[in-house]
């Protein structure tokens, strides 16, 4: 396929973010924000959420723009400030958190066809593996055909899967009781003070707005430079608006308790309360061709951060390889590969599409913070902004309250996801050793060496822990 058909427009790329963003999560958010807090903690958990994002969006935009370069997606940011082992780990870890969410994705989808079909039923039973995988090796299939066309689906299916939300959205306005919304505003005595609430609900947001940064994956594919920062902050805002009214809409709907009760994809039940059995029927369609059109840019993102890493030789050659149609073949195999590996672990540890998407977010927070920290780094240098200081303090300040926001939601994520993330860090290692040997360089050098052996230390000390019973994976 000729180079010029590869490439991406603001449209297509302002797809690929809402794409990314707009799947499982929105469809699960009622009763994925009710589980940890009311309606207060809501309100102000969104506004913290939606300021330290926004932040985040301004960082990938002025990266993209200062430092065009750097065209190989977040974690080169991370490479070019922190050097080799550090860029390694934010492509490793934020592919790992793709995988995760990919993984989820299935349990999603097969959770919803469980409301018609109770063989499936939350998505994890053998049926429900069994047809994940069928699934996983058709859209394997589909996106090894090419890029450009797996694209193009991505763009058709985030049109179509919009439709339902928004009727959710008017039905759930038309619906709303304002008494619902005021009763238990500030929570239940179970769910704890308002800053228990805000630490339990953060990880939630974070999994929602993971895909934020599609368009800089695939900032080598686009036809225009300007148009990732664009479509970053475009896509951004749009889905900002729509996850807030699902979430709020829905507290004056149904009551936190009842919301927290509630099975996923819960938008659907939300609505079967307004309308009946026909709301939930249409949702859970909605929810399910949501979700295999974020599956698709998943699966691309996936195979494109092992290929961009290998390309410069942060991963080993082999995963840069395409096939006849430009497509990075090999990174593909091992992404579906160790997604297959998730979906049969979940027939021995009964993993639910909650525990999946909290990792995944957790393991996105490593990636997400080093990109604002050489946002950082780059303004307070200002080689990049020769002639231009009002826009250098600009982006320094947004820098800055994005790195703050990151690593707040460490804190906020806990210390047993935490522990788990750098457990699934540790094996990247052998593909890190495999590219520096192909490479003919040293592996790490004496402080990588000295990091590495501490992140090794926690990984063991938490191995420990999940072997007697402590941590749950």
């Amino acid at each position: 396929m000729p180079a010029s058909q590869q490439r991406l427009g603001l449209a297509a790329l302002t797809a690929l973010v809402v794409g990314s963003m707009v799947g499982a999560g929105i469809f699960s958010l009622p009763q994925n924000i009710a589980r940890s807090a009311g309606p207060a903690a809501a309100l102000i958990g969104w506004a913290i959420s939606g300021l330290g994002m926004l932040m985040l969006a301004f960082v990938f935009q002025a990266l993209a723009n200062r430092r065009p370069d750097l065209d190989t997606g977040i974690y080169a940011y991370a490479r070019a400030g922190f050097g080799d082992y550090i860029g390694f780990s934010s492509a490793w870890g934020y592919w790992v958190a793709s995988v995760l969410g990919n993984t989820s994705f299935f349990v999603l989808i097969f959770s919803g066809l469980g409301h018609f079909f109770p063989v499936f039923g939350d998505g994890n039973t053998p049926v429900a593996v069994a047809a994940s995988s069928l699934l996983l090796w058709t859209v394997h299939l589909l996106v090894l055909r090419g890029l450009q066309t797996a694209a193009i689906i991505n763009a058709l299916v985030t049109v179509a899967k919009l439709l339902p939300i928004a009727l959710f959205l008017l039905l759930a306005a038309l619906a709303f009781r304002a008494d619902v919304f005021r009763a238990g505003f500030f929570g239940t005595p179970a769910l704890g003070d308002i800053g228990q609430q805000l630490r339990g609900m953060m990880l939630v947001t974070v999994w929602v707005f993971i895909g934020i940064e599609g368009a800089s994956v695939y900032s080598r594919r686009a036809a225009r430079r300007a148009d990732v920062g664009r479509a970053t902050v475009i896509g951004f805002v749009g889905v900002w608006a729509l996850l807030v009214l699902v979430s709020l809409l829905s507290m004056g709907v149904l009551s936190q308790a009842e919301l927290a009760a509630l099975p996923n994809p819960s938008m659907a039940y939300v609505l079967q309360a307004i309308v009946g059995e026909w709301g939930a029927t249409l949702i859970i369609a909605g929810s399910i061709i949501s979700v295999l059109g974020a599956l698709l840019a998943w699966v691309l993102l996936c195979a494109e951060v092992l290929y961009a890493a290998a390309g410069d030789g942060t991963m080993p050659a082999f995963l840069a390889r395409e096939n006849a149609r430009k497509v990075p073949a090999n990174a593909l195999w091992l992404s579906n590969g160790l997604i297959q590996v998730f979906l049969l672990m979940l027939l021995f540890n009964s993993g639910t599409y909650t525990s999946l998407v909290l990792l995944a977010a957790s393991m996105s927070l490593a990636p997400y913070f080093l990109s604002s920290a050489f946002g950082v780094q780059l303004a307070w240098r200002g080689d990049a902004y020769a002639g231009t200081p009002a826009a250098r303090w600009r982006d320094f300040a947004a820098a800055v309250l994005s790195s703050t926001y990151a690593l707040w939601l460490v804190y906020a994520g806990g210390l047993d996801h935490l522990l788990l993330s750098v457990l699934l860090y540790v094996p990247g290692v052998a593909l890190f050793a495999l590219a520096k040997r192909q490479r003919g360089d040293v592996v790490f050098t004496r402080w990588e060496a000295l990091l590495f052996g501490a992140i090794a230390l926690v990984a063991v000390a938490t191995l420990v822990a999940v072997w007697r019973g402590a941590l749950v994976l």
